[in-house]
C-alpha cells in the first residue's frame, strides 16, 4: 500500500495510464468541477421577515447584496426568483419575478449575483420570456459556454458611428414624410385601438435588417401568438428574437423584458449586424417601472410617476443607436401609448424629448378609414434631411403645405363657404390632398413600397387624367 502511494502517476510521467487504474488529472478535472458548480459551493443568503402582495423583505443580505442582484428560495411550486430594488441596513426588499410568489415567513433565501444573459446567434426564430427562457417549445436556447455576462454598456458619445445611411421601411406613409436612417430611434404614438402594433408589425417586415427583436410588454396573452404569427408571418420570424411578458405577469417581468431585448439586440450590433428593435409599448414598461418604485417607497412626482421613471427611460433608449467604429446598429422602434389620447402625458412628453423623431397616429384618421393613420403635419424625423434630395425635400414641404390648407379649411368647405377660382392654392389643395391620402393609404397585406415617390406621382397622374376624362365628357 505504501508503495502505491508514492508512485508516480502515469500521467504526470507523459504515459498511459495503466488498465483499470484511474487518471489522477482527470480526476482532479472532475474535483475542479464540482467547486466550479456554485449549486454545491457554500451560499450566501438570508431569511423572509415580511411578506406582502408585491414584494418581501429578507434580513441577513444586506452586507454582499447589490441592486439587480438575483435571489432565489425554494417553494411549493419549485425554485422561484426575485430581484433586489432596495437595500436597507438591517434587510433587503425583493421584487418577486412570479406573480404567485409563495414564500413564507422565515423562508431561506439565496443570493445568486446579477442577472445572467448571454445571447447567441441561434436565438433567431425563438420566443423568450423576461428570463430569457424559452416559451415556444422548441427545445433550450443554444448557450456560449465559459463566456461571462457583461453589463449593458452604452457607446461612448464620441465612439458612436454618425447616423448617414437611410432605409426604406416599405411603408409609404413613412418614407415619405417621416424617412428614417440605420441607428435612428422612432416613437409611434396614438391611444389604446389606434393601430400601433399593425404600423410595428408592418415596419418589422422592412427588409433592411439582418436581424429583428420584438419585446412585446405588457400586451394581452391572446394577441401574442397572433401577433408573431400572423402579422409577422414565418419569413419574418426566422430572423427574430422575440422577448415576450405579457401583462399578467409581474411588475419585474415587465420591466425586465426590456432590457432583455436590449441586451439581444446589443449582441447582434456588436457582431455587425443591422438590427431593428421594436418595443411594444414603452409606455407599459414606464408602468412597470412606476410600481416597482412606488413599492419600495419612492414618492410620485409627475401624474403618479416617481422620479426615478425619468431617469431609467434615457438609460435604455440610449443604448439604441449606432455602435462604435466596426460594429453595426440598433434602430429602435417603440410604441407610446398616450393615455386619454393626451399627447402631453408626462411619459410620453419624457420620451419623445429622448427620441429622433415621432410619427403621431390619429383616432380621427382611423375613424375615416385611412390606414395607417398617420397625421404627416404632426409627425417629424429629425433625420430626414440626411434621407431626403433636395428635390424631395421641396416637394415633401409642399406637400405638407397643401394639406395643412386643406385641413385649416375643412369647416369652411363643410359650411359651404368655398367658392372655387377665389384661391388657386386652397383650390390645388382641394383637388390634390384626398388624392395624395388615398396614395398613402397602405394594409399589412399590401406589397411594400420599394419608391414611395414615385408610387405618389403615379397616383396623382392617374387620378389628374380620370378627371380630365370626366370633364372632357
Amino acid at each position: 500500500m505504501a508503495e502505491a502511494g508514492t508512485q508516480t502517476p502515469p500521467a504526470a510521467t507523459g504515459g498511459a495510464p495503466a488498465p483499470g487504474r484511474p487518471n489522477a488529472l482527470a480526476a482532479l478535472e472532475r474535483a475542479f468541477a464540482g467547486f466550479a458548480d456554485d449549486e454545491r459551493l457554500v451560499r450566501r443568503g438570508g431569511r423572509v421577515s415580511e411578506v406582502t402582495a408585491t414584494h418581501y423583505r429578507v434580513r441577513g443580505l444586506s452586507g454582499s447584496a447589490r441592486l439587480g442582484d438575483v435571489v432565489e428560495y425554494r417553494g411549493r411550486g419549485g425554485v422561484r426568483r426575485g430581484e433586489i430594488v432596495r437595500i436597507a441596513p438591517n434587510d433587503v426588499l425583493v421584487a418577486p419575478f412570479d406573480t404567485g410568489a409563495d414564500v413564507g415567513l422565515d423562508a431561506a433565501v439565496y443570493d445568486r449575483g446579477p442577472v445572467a444573459i448571454v445571447a447567441d446567434d441561434g436565438w433567431r426564430g425563438r420566443v423568450i420570456d423576461a428570463l430569457a427562457r424559452p416559451l415556444d417549445g422548441a427545445g433550450a436556447l443554444p448557450r456560449r459556454a465559459g463566456e461571462a455576462a457583461a453589463a449593458p454598456a452604452t457607446p461612448g458619445a464620441l465612439a458612436r458611428q454618425r447616423v448617414a445611411t437611410p432605409f426604406h421601411t416599405g411603408v409609404r406613409v413613412i418614407d415619405i414624410f417621416t424617412p428614417l436612417c440605420y441607428g435612428q430611434r422612432l416613437g409611434v404614438f396614438a391611444g389604446s385601438g389606434v393601430g400601433k402594433s399593425t404600423l410595428l408589425a408592418m415596419l418589422a417586415g422592412a427588409d433592411a435588417f439582418d436581424t429583428v427583436v420584438v419585446a412585446l410588454i405588457g400586451e394581452r396573452g391572446r394577441e401574442v401568438r397572433e401577433f408573431l404569427e400572423d402579422t409577422l408571418g414565418p419569413e419574418s420570424m426566422a430572423k427574430t428574437v422575440s422577448v415576450v411578458a405579457t401583462s399578467d405577469e409581474s411588475p419585474m417581468m415587465r420591466r425586465r423584458a426590456c432590457d432583455t431585448a436590449m441586451r439581444v439586440a446589443e449582441h447582434f450590433r456588436d457582431r455587425g449586424d443591422r438590427v431593428l428593435l421594436i418595443l411594444d409599448s414603452i409606455t407599459r414598461y414606464a408602468h412597470a417601472l412606476r410600481e416597482v418604485a412606488i413599492g419600495t417607497g419612492e414618492p410620485p412626482v409627475a401624474r403618479g410617476y416617481p422620479a426615478s421613471v425619468f431617469t431609467d427611460l434615457p438609460k435604455l433608449l440610449e443604448r439604441a443607436g449606432p455602435g462604435a467604429g466596426g460594429a453595426g446598429s440598433i434602430t429602435a422602434i417603440l410604441s407610446v401609448l398616450v393615455d386619454g389620447d393626451d399627447h402631453n402625458d408626462p411619459v410620453a412628453d419624457a420620451v419623445r424629448g429622448i427620441l429622433d423623431g415621432h410619427v403621431v397616429l390619429e383616432r380621427a384618421i382611423a375613424e375615416q378609414g385611412r390606414y395607417p393613420p398617420v397625421n404627416p403635419l404632426a409627425s417629424i424625423s429629425r433625420l430626414a434631411d440626411r434621407a431626403w434630395s433636395k428635390e424631395q425635400r421641396l416637394l415633401v414641404s409642399r406637400l405638407r403645405a397643401m394639406m395643412a390648407r386643406f385641413e385649416d379649411t375643412r369647416d369652411i368647405r363643410l359650411l359651404g363657404a368655398y367658392q372655387p377660382g377665389a384661391d388657386a392654392e386652397l383650390d390645388q389643395a382641394v383637388r390634390q390632398v384626398p388624392a395624395i391620402y388615398e396614395a398613402l393609404r397602405q394594409s399589412p397585406g399590401d406589397a411594400a413600397s420599394a419608391d414611395p415617390f414615385a408610387d405618389l406621382a403615379r397616383h396623382l397622374k392617374a387620378r389628374e387624367a380620370q378627371r380630365e376624362a370626366q370633364h372632357g365628357r
